[in-house]
């Protein structure tokens, strides 16, 4: 029973991250089916992406690269550098290895939330988005112009967010990898195409 799924990893989920962690993980989960709700998805799978979302960021970074080794995930020398975002693509591995999740949609959600990407799917987004902007979140920019626009409309919200997001890393420009800048450029020209 899709309820009892939900309940049984929250009580794992609560074992292995810390408190912040756990309040921010249930505020995505509920996020995302809101999102799912407004969006027409499917609400359970969206509440299951985003309860899984973070399920490998409590994982030591040291421990994290061990991981990618063993299990043959591949990581780039940026990530390499940057061990904290192996918490997307390791999170996969650990939601079908640990939590029995095999939907692909799910695993791909998980996979890229911290990114983002070109032409993501509706679930990508929404995962993305609940991530961003769930109830606890109060330190990024424009975040009541962010949270309205999720629920009117998810390319711009991505663009806005994808905006926000690379000028505050522009900061560090070398912190910033490829997939954002690439899920940047291409919800910038969707963004640019509807204003023509």
């Amino acid at each position: 029973d899709n309820n009892m799924e939900l309940v049984e990893i929250r009580k794992k989920l609560k074992k292995v991250q810390d408190k912040d962690r756990y309040e921010h993980t249930k505020g995505v989960m509920y996020t995302a089916g809101c999102l799912a709700m407004a969006y027409g998805y499917d609400m359970h799978k969206a509440m299951l992406a985003g309860l899984l979302h973070d399920c490998a960021k409590c994982i030591p970074n040291k421990k994290k690269l061990k991981m990618c080794s063993q299990h043959h995930i591949s990581v780039s020398e940026f990530e390499q550098e940057h061990p904290f975002l192996l918490h997307a693509k390791l999170g996969a591995y650990v939601a079908k290895a640990k939590y029995d999740v095999t939907d692909e949609n799910i695993l791909s959600a998980i996979t890229w939330h911290t990114t983002g990407k070109p032409e993501m799917t509706l679930l990508e987004k929404i995962v993305y988005i609940a991530d961003y902007i769930e109830p606890k979140r109060d330190k990024a920019p424009n975040l009541a112009i962010v949270r309205k626009l999720a629920f009117q409309d998810l390319d711009e919200c991505m663009y806005k967010i994808l905006a926000d997001t690379l000028a505050y890393l522009e900061e560090n420009p070398k912190d910033i990898d490829n997939a954002t800048k690439d899920a940047f450029l291409y919800y910038r020209d969707l963004h640019m195409k509807r204003q023509s």
